[in-house]
């Protein structure tokens, strides 16, 4: 084994990383991966609202004086919840964390070299079995997916899930390169979350940034809906801020207070008649001011003076919370319990089964571009990204709803094979650079019910569902092992395919993006994970 030779720079989870190699940062995203700003959260799209709601509202601002319908209500079925973490700036993810083998699944052991490269010397790698025990001391199944028993992704999500929870837990890996250190990667799946369906009773999506993806990493353009555009959040007083008033309610009572806003839209109508805006679209600007009226309107009589603060909800913060009010201080985990306070609460729909106030949403976690000659740097942060995952996992758990969680980053690193001893390092390889080739994602899927059980389709095996895609033994990835493999596109599709086959409606990827990539009916069960968890909607 290698020893460390040199002295190394261990930092702080919330410290700036500025490598030599790279050009200072210049842009968000820059500053995001690198650490310089954090990757705030936000929330995205217009306040499509449920059917009840219009009830409340006077007729003339439900239809428009002029006749010109605001569309007041949310447009997807309720399928079930769907939160990513974006790492920004190339994280591990593959070896370290998650095991990505050969064609045969996540057991098919690469060489030492190759994982090696994955950052695990050779008295680490997980084909190692302990000759005391018989077992291998370096796999943990316990969420159903094979993590590295060191892994600190797994680390922190052991740490924030009970055993009950973990025993309903399992997913898949998909190996899949990345471009390094870029935005440029249309990585962000969840416009095409939304056009498979999901929505919610306040928002439709929710997001990491001001980006039109709502996260670091671009939104394939084929997918992107102009309508779902994000509106930046980075505290719990931002959410509730969604439904703020301005002390309206509370001043007056709520029906007063919707009168209020009635009366509001009735006068800016009138004056939008009297004004001409010389554009040629006079009309639909004026229709678009029009309903944001009314959909405020909208929102105070159906959420007005309801409090969703995570820092008000028992099971987020508190002594019996998943956080506790000092973990809140922290900026990753203040912002992960606002993205999932709104995409796995929400009030209950007219068919007595439960909503949520988003369908979807963002989680970016800044500080991923972690080659600093270190591993302890990497370690730390993998750890804290771990805790946000397994709040997420733990949430959905106690509000009783299933979720499907991803986890992708924007490249990855190698390591040279020269080990870091320190504390933090605990023997494993430093991070020397970054690597696409050694780049991979997953996702995890909670369903309160049962473990969703991996699919068996024609000449694979489960395990080979539970990997998607493979690596070579040198621990890069086969870029002809999967449509995912080699085009971030087809990773995107793929995810969403996955998303639908969860409940039951994988054929209606066709119907969603008829130019997919990923091959006919045959090809897509090989691209498939699980077996449905719910038919159609929850």
């Amino acid at each position: 084994m290698k020893k460390q030779r040199f002295k190394t720079q261990h930092f702080h989870p919330d410290d700036a990383l500025a490598h030599p190699d790279h050009h200072k940062p210049k842009t968000r995203r820059d500053m995001i991966s690198q650490g310089f700003v954090a990757g705030a959260a936000s929330v995205l799209g217009a306040p499509w609202l449920a059917n009840e709601a219009m009830a409340a509202l006077s007729s003339d601002v439900v239809t428009g004086n002029n006749g010109n319908n605001c569309q007041l209500e949310y447009g997807g079925a309720n399928k079930i919840p769907f939160i990513c973490f974006d790492l920004a700036g190339g994280a591990n993810i593959a070896g370290s964390n998650v095991l990505v083998g050969g064609p045969g699944g996540q057991k098919d052991f690469l060489s030492a070299s190759g994982y090696s490269k994955q950052g695990l010397p050779g008295d680490m790698a997980p084909s190692v079995v302990n000759p005391d025990t018989e077992t291998n001391d370096f796999i943990n199944e316990e969420l159903g997916l094979a993590f590295h028993s060191d892994s600190q992704f797994l680390a922190g999500i052991l740490e924030k899930t009970s055993a009950a929870t973990r025993s309903l837990i399992n997913g898949a890996v998909i190996a899949a390169r990345s471009e390094n250190d870029t935005g440029n990667n249309p990585h962000n799946p969840m416009y095409g979350i939304y056009k498979a369906g999901a929505a919610g009773a306040l928002l439709p999506l929710c997001g990491s940034t001001s980006s039109v993806s709502g996260g670091n990493s671009m939104a394939p353009a084929s997918m992107i809906d102009p309508a779902a555009r994000p509106t930046k959040i980075d505290r719990p007083t931002d959410v509730t801020g969604l439904v703020d008033t301005g002390g309206l309610v509370g001043l007056l009572s709520k029906e007063d207070t919707v009168a209020v806003m009635e009366s509001m839209y009735r006068i800016s109508d009138a004056k939008l008649g009297a004004v001409e805006t010389q554009r040629a679209r006079d009309a639909v600007i004026k229709q678009h001011v029009r309903c944001s009226y009314a959909k405020s309107a909208d929102i105070v009589s159906q959420f007005g003076g309801l409090d969703l603060s995570p820092l008000s909800d028992p099971d987020i913060v508190g002594e019996t919370g998943i956080f506790s009010i000092e973990e809140m201080g922290d900026r990753e985990f203040s912002k992960t319990a606002s993205v999932m306070k709104l995409v796995l609460d929400g009030p209950s729909r007219s068919n007595g089964q439960p909503g949520a106030y988003a369908g979807a949403g963002t989680v970016t976690l800044g500080g991923y571009d972690y080659h600093t000659g270190d591993r302890s740097t990497g370690e730390a942060r993998d750890l804290r990204a771990g805790r946000c995952m397994g709040a997420v996992l733990e949430y959905a758990a106690r509000k009783g709803k299933p979720v499907m969680m991803y986890v992708f980053s924007d490249g990855s690193v190698f390591s040279n094979g020269t080990v870091d001893s320190s504390e933090g390092g605990r023997g494993k390889g430093v991070w020397t650079g970054d690597d696409q080739q050694t780049a991979s994602a997953f996702f995890l899927v909670f369903n309160p019910g049962a473990r969703a059980t991996l699919l068996q389709t024609g000449n694979k095996t489960p395990e080979q569902h539970q990997q998607i895609g493979f690596m070579r033994a040198s621990g890069d990835v086969e870029t002809s092992s999967s449509p995912a493999a080699n085009n971030v596109n087809s990773l995107v599709e793929t995810v969403v395919l996955n998303y639908l086959a969860l409940h039951g409606d994988q054929n209606r990827l066709v119907e969603i993006f008829p130019k997919h990539g990923l091959g006919g009916a045959e090809r897509m069960d090989q691209l498939t994970a699980f077996e449905p968890i719910v038919q159609g909607t929850l």
